[in-house]
């Protein structure tokens, strides 16, 4: 099987909850797609590191990626442990979602500087809410964002919020991947 089919294979067998739930968008769904139990297992977090480092690749490769805590952190911490094995360099960030009151107190973190070319990764994206805070913050820590690649479409809208923005956007899997687009 391909990296791919494994990443799916393991997304169905380790993230795909069914019953009742309400998303971070407030949309109510009958499934429930809990990336964590991926991007925090050991092959998860290996499969989806090279899967996204091969998408940064086929573009111009950016200088920095990373989005909101704390959904993307472990898959930040993947992409850039992906590269650093691949001998790229490749900086992660990490948003954070309130601001602190001690330390430096700022709402973007890591070895970033002004005007790095960046990707804003995220687990799932639904309506794009999430990734689109992660944007502003990572914008105004003067951040030049290209584009958002996710591991799962939810086909609700984030894509189009994206291409808005004048965005690029790119996802490992789609719902349909799992049977999930008309539930």
């Amino acid at each position: 099987m391909s990296d791919r089919e494994n990443l799916r294979d393991l997304i169905d067998q380790l993230a795909i909850q069914r019953g009742e739930f309400t998303l971070a968008s407030g949309a109510k769904a009958s499934y429930y797609i809990d990336c964590r139990k991926v991007t925090l297992d050991s092959m998860g977090a290996h499969l989806i590191g090279k899967l996204i480092y091969e998408k940064l690749a086929e573009h111009e490769f950016p200088q920095a990626v990373g989005g909101m805590a704390i959904g993307a952190d472990p898959i930040t911490g993947a992409v850039v442990a992906h590269a650093g094995s691949e001998r790229k360099q490749l900086s992660g960030f990490i948003v954070r979602k309130e601001e602190k009151n001690h330390g430096t107190g700022k709402m973007v973190e890591g070895p970033i500087s002004e005007g790095q070319a960046s990707v804003i990764l995220e687990d799932v994206v639904t309506t794009g809410g999430s990734s689109l805070r992660a944007i502003q913050l990572a914008q105004e820590a003067g951040l030049k964002i290209r584009k958002i690649i996710c591991i799962v479409d939810r086909l609700a809208g984030g894509r189009e919020a994206f291409e808005e923005m004048g965005l690029g956007f790119e996802s490992l899997f789609t719902i349909e991947d799992f049977g999930l687009a008309n539930q």
